[in-house]
């Protein structure tokens, strides 16, 4: 008990001079360590942390689906991780524009588990695995895209079409999609 004491006098004394004892980590940060450390991603996704691996809570993720409609192409996702993770889901954003269901032109992305559906015991190899999901089975009935939603309910084909032609860097309605292939 008497060494427990000394170190917050000790503490106490280095803060009073300005120096930094240590740096106290967020729960979310802990929790997220965690995470990464258990990450078990497919071999088509791959993490970057675009501003060093000190900067544990903004990273990218690049998902490159290789089956589906989606195949072949390669798109961007940064993951901004709030303080109080995971009792809050991390803000995700397609950096590729991309014609797609459930993602917007803006980025946008409707996965239910970032919304109403997050709970703290899921994980970013949760999200990982939706993301991926949505390449490999878009679903049209909860779309932010409606136009692509419609266009995949009613014609595959075209909507396949317009897929292939978005990711070759082409013209989709009124839409130039950037190439992502």
């Amino acid at each position: 008990m008497i060494r427990l004491f000394k170190e917050k006098e000790k503490l106490r004394a280095q803060n009073a001079i300005g120096a930094s004892p240590f740096t106290k980590q967020s729960a979310g940060k802990l929790r997220l360590n965690k995470d990464m450390s258990e990450l078990n991603l497919p071999k088509s996704c791959s993490i970057h942390y675009p501003d060093g691996k000190d900067e544990l809570m903004n990273f990218e993720v690049t998902i490159r689906p290789d089956e589906g409609y989606y195949k072949g192409g390669v798109f961007l996702f940064t993951f901004q991780v709030a303080p109080i993770y995971p009792h809050e889901a991390p803000k995700v954003k397609c950096k590729t524009k991309v014609y797609h269901p459930n993602i917007d032109l803006e980025g946008n992305v409707c996965l239910n588990i970032l919304r109403e559906d997050w709970k703290p015991v899921l994980n970013i190899n949760t999200i990982i695995y939706g993301l991926y999901h949505l390449f490999t089975e878009p679903n049209y009935e909860d779309p932010l895209n409606h136009d692509a939603a419609a266009v995949l309910r009613d014609n595959p084909k075209m909507f396949e079409s317009n897929v292939r032609r978005a990711m070759a860097g082409g013209y989709v309605g009124q839409t130039l999609f950037p190439r992502c292939t």
